[in-house]
């Protein structure tokens, strides 16, 4: 609103420039020192999403950012609300997702509650995001914006935060204030020096590999590498971020490397002379070690690569992903001198260990049968967000994703309680998709209270419960390390009646043969509905400690 001398609120300001950013969705839990904010928005085209923790309206914020390439935008009070922030700003900054987080604040001019509930939120985000910054000057608020959002999306994306003070909100900025129309910047290109390096060092590989990560997870780079990988023949695998990029059911797909070493894909990365990688980095965790005069890598991302001790690439890419795999397929004559043959072979050993299982008809079920159940029900596009536990192994290594961004897992911050919430996020953003939340009953349990919040938006969505009644992931690290299991077991609340109570429709599988059928239902049905399915782990130790023990790479 106007004033007479032609000035506006800054909390209108503040949301005009939102509105003008394309935001559509702000996720969060308000507190008094946003209510100037809040009213704000209530005339606003933005619509508030109100969750039932920080933690959680971050994960969805972020995860919007994620599948729109958009900021995601959450808000909270000071203090507490800021700090309930900090998992999320992590999150997405490890993660690559662009976000912006917004904190109320104390009066920065006039205060006269001493220092209750002050913590230093800006230095607190600093090293957790790309910008941070208290607005102390209404004037200020537009080109705040525009920098914070700038930054959040500009290669390598990540998370951005402002600090809006309550009396600063409160007042009045200059008559001649303006809002900043986003800049159409174009990704710089890889140099032509780096691309004929590339192209030398492919011509002259006699086994390469192509390994897609987390960076490749856009559009446009799936199209480009499709037609690098067609007209080249190189076969490729990715990492657990990296999934769906290329489909999985394609010919030349090895697998995914779910584990960093000693699985059965591995003996075709031991053998490769070069790994032609695209858009992996060290932060999601490594899907392959390096030693020194060892195989050859290309690193092919958007950015220079983060050197470490056992990732050191011998030829950087840096530029814009698509274009520089799009010029690589487009220069690059037939090669008669590579050799896949030992790549077939292990590529057929993969898919029957794979298989194993899938029909096992066990209960509780196993986690293959639980893979296999789940990907016969999905379809296509249908997205699975997955929380942090043992079975994002097994989903990462035997679920075969057949579009980019239908599998949406955490393998870099790999933070628990954020399943569900990023379920609830592709949900909102998609929903003519099938969208199911998989989580553990332990990482369910962080940020189950938001099952109220997806009953409340009204969405069709399927929780799965994969339930052991443990901390599974940390049990079976301690059955490798030799240590006796205690400490991480514990009861659980009766999940049918919890997703009851919130209004959700509980389900509880009891046979194996029972869970596609279930799924299936619900997702006919419509609305939130959760599935508890027991899952016996026994399996861990059988094939991914003493069967992968036993492996032996074919010769």
């Amino acid at each position: 609103m106007k004033t007479e001398h032609g000035g506006e609120k800054a909390s209108d300001l503040f949301v005009k420039a939102l509105e003008n950013e394309g935001v559509k969705h702000i996720f969060g839990v308000p507190g008094e020192e946003n209510l100037d904010l809040l009213e704000s928005l209530r005339g606003s085209s933005i619509k508030l999403v109100l969750t039932r923790h920080e933690q959680a309206a971050a994960f969805m914020a972020a995860t919007y950012g994620r599948l729109s390439g958009k900021t995601g935008v959450c808000l909270s009070t000071l203090g507490p609300g800021a700090t309930n922030l900090v998992t999320g700003a992590a999150y997405a900054k490890l993660g690559a997702m662009p976000l912006l987080m917004i904190t109320g604040q104390k009066p920065v001019k006039k205060s006269k509650q001493g220092l209750f509930q002050i913590v230093d939120v800006v230095d607190m985000m600093r090293p957790l995001t790309k910008f941070t910054h208290q607005i102390i000057n209404v004037n200020t608020i537009p080109s705040k914006i525009r920098e914070a959002f700038r930054l959040a999306e500009e290669e390598r994306p990540g998370p951005a935060h402002l600090e809006l003070p309550e009396d600063i909100a409160e007042e009045i900025s200059d008559s001649d204030i303006m809002l900043f129309e986003s800049s159409h910047s174009r990704r710089p290109d890889a140099n032509d020096l780096s691309i004929l390096q590339a192209l030398e060092m492919i011509q002259n590989a006699r086994h390469p590999l192509v390994l897609i990560g987390a960076g490749a997870n856009r559009k446009r780079v799936s199209e480009a590498l499709l037609g690098f990988i067609e007209k080249t023949g190189i076969p490729f695998f990715n990492t657990q971020m990296g999934k769906g990029v290329v489909d999985e059911r394609h010919p030349l797909f090895m697998g995914t490397a779910a584990l960093s070493d000693g699985d059965y894909l591995h003996c075709a990365i031991d053998f490769a002379d070069l790994i032609i990688n695209v858009g992996h980095d060290v932060i999601e965790k490594p899907p392959f070690f390096m030693e020194p005069g060892g195989k050859k890598v290309i690193h092919i991302n958007f950015n220079s690569a983060n050197v470490d001790r056992v990732y050191f690439p011998q030829l950087e890419v840096v530029g814009d992903i698509a274009n520089s795999v799009a010029r690589l397929t487009q220069m690059l004559e037939p090669v008669n001198t590579h050799d896949f043959e030992y790549f077939k072979r292990v590529k057929e050993e993969v898919e029957k260990q794979l298989c194993e299982g899938s029909e096992d008809a066990r209960f509780p079920i196993i986690p293959q049968r639980l893979v296999a159940d789940v990907r016969k029900v999905m379809p296509d596009d249908g997205v699975i967000a997955l929380d942090n536990g043992m079975y994002k192994i097994w989903f990462a290594r035997n679920y075969k994703a057949h579009m980019n961004n239908t599998v949406l897992l955490d393998n870099a911050l790999a933070t628990m309680g954020a399943g569900l919430p990023s379920a609830i996020a592709a949900a909102m953003l998609h929903p003519e998709l099938q969208v199911m939340a998989i989580c553990g009953d332990g990482g369910f349990m962080m940020n189950s209270q938001e099952m109220e919040t997806a009953v409340r938006l009204g969405l069709n969505l399927v929780v799965l419960i994969v339930n052991d009644s443990a901390y599974g992931m940390i049990r079976w690290k301690q059955e490798q390390g030799g240590f006796h299991d205690w400490g991480l077991s514990y009861g659980n609340p009766d999940f049918v009646k919890y997703a009851q109570a919130y209004g959700a429709i509980g389900h509880r599988v009891q046979r194996a043969e029972d869970l596609s059928p279930t799924i299936r239902q619900a997702f006919a049905a419509g609305g939130v509905h959760l599935i508890d399915a027991p899952v016996d782990y026994s399996e861990n130790r059988r094939v991914l400690t003493e069967e992968l023990a036993r492996r032996v790479c074919l010769v």
